[in-house]
């Protein structure tokens, strides 16, 4: 008799949404592979345990191709619809795209922008305590923050802040239907692809203008342009919005751990704090797919070409052998190792500005506020258990 496969992704327990569902703990300790059925039918195989995950994702031998036979989508994708600019892709061509926009997202560049920053997050701050309370954190302060952040990098009018929020919304929530999905992806891409007309004809100081320059000497088509606009906007305000509010709501339920945060002005420990919450909550939760190109073997598993590969980032920052007492908050512990977000050629390209986001936010909002708690019970906070990104849809709070 055939086992019926689990279906992936996994439900997390009822009362833990800060933890990865139960039954991939089980798959872990069971063993470093597991099959797993998508929800078109299709097989893949779960990589569970940290170390394998790192290699898979480093070998040369696996692909991101979305198009490529046995990509473990999961939903076939719409005909016409494009690739999510180049993550979606394989190199050469992935770095050469990946290249032209590597240099607006470098340390030394990010860190230049962090008073920026802090203005944008004290003036967000400055108008949730002149106005009403309770307050939504995600609105009226999670989102924001990096939305207006991306909003200035890439030359996008923070203006138009509700259309890209409301399409961005539907194209990552896994429950939206496929036409859903698609007129989204395509409202975005006639966005940027207006913009980029802008900036063709009257160029600026910004990453999309840069990007028109591009397609002026051939190096890009304006299609393909806008939409890698489309992904560096899309990317630079959810997964940080996600991140800010649900690292609030943790912090809240573990006070002993926002206590340590609020009550140091260290930047390590600051630093650490964001990578420790990176590694505990792991909004990426629906894993990091890839499909084998050639026969290849993992922790003594064959692994046939054209099979699917999907890597389990949120129980592999939970794996003991990396991690000890991988369960527990500590924002003290060496957490930088962590595969939030994710490893390889195709590691986040975005990873320091998120980084250096999360800490001013972080170092900011409890000590500007440091009665800042709940307005709801946890058990009635909206989880986004439907979505590509983990976090909240509201957070109500208080002071």
């Amino acid at each position: 008799m055939t086992s019926v496969l689990p279906e992936f992704p996994l439900p997390r327990a009822t009362g833990c949404p800060f933890d990865p569902p139960p039954a991939l703990r089980e798959m872990q300790q069971e063993g470093p592979l597991a099959r797993v059925r998508l929800a078109d039918g299709t097989e893949a195989w779960l990589v569970t345990r940290y170390a394998d995950q790192r290699a898979v994702l480093g070998d040369p031998r696996v692909s991101s191709d979305v198009d490529h036979p046995g990509y473990p989508s999961g939903a076939p994708r719409p005909p016409g619809g494009t690739k999510m600019g180049f993550i979606l892709m394989d190199d050469p061509e992935h770095a050469r795209l990946r290249r032209m926009v590597t240099g607006s997202f470098a340390v030394k560049r990010v860190e230049a922008m962090r008073p920026a920053v802090q203005g944008i997050v004290d003036d967000l701050i400055d108008a949730m305590l002149a106005g009403p309370n309770p307050v939504d954190l995600v609105e009226a302060f999670a989102l924001p923050v990096p939305s207006l952040v991306i909003c200035d990098l890439l030359g996008v009018p923070y203006a138009d802040h509700d259309l890209f929020q409301r399409n961005s919304k539907t194209l990552i929530r896994r429950s939206a239907a496929p036409e859903e999905r698609m007129a989204a992806g395509r409202a975005l891409h006639e966005y940027l692809d207006e913009l980029m007309g802008d900036k063709l004809a009257a160029p600026g100081d910004d990453l999309l203008s840069q990007l028109a320059g591009r397609v002026h000497t051939g190096q890009l088509t304006r299609q393909d342009a806008a939409q890698i606009g489309v992904l560096l906007l899309i990317a630079g305000h959810e997964t940080t919005a996600n991140m800010i509010a649900l690292g609030t709501l943790t912090l809240l339920e573990h006070p002993d751990q926002l206590a340590v945060l609020r009550e140091s002005d260290d930047p390590k420990l600051v630093a650490s704090a964001v990578e420790e919450l990176l590694r505990y909550l792991n909004i990426t939760h629906n894993g990091r797919r890839r499909v084998a190109l050639a026969d290849l073997e993992i922790a003594g598993q064959p692994i046939r070409a054209g099979e699917g590969l999907i890597m389990a980032n949120d129980i592999g920052n939970r794996d003991p052998s990396a991690f000890d007492d991988p369960d527990r908050l500590d924002l003290t512990r060496n957490a930088r190792h962590h595969v939030a977000f994710g490893f390889g050629v195709h590691q986040c390209l975005g990873q320091p500005l998120a980084r250096m986001e999360l800490q001013v936010v972080y170092s900011t909002l409890y000590r500007r506020i440091p009665t800042l708690r709940l307005a709801t019970s946890v058990d009635q906070v909206p989880f986004k258990h439907d979505g590509a990104v983990y976090g909240v849809y509201e957070l109500p709070v208080t002071w």
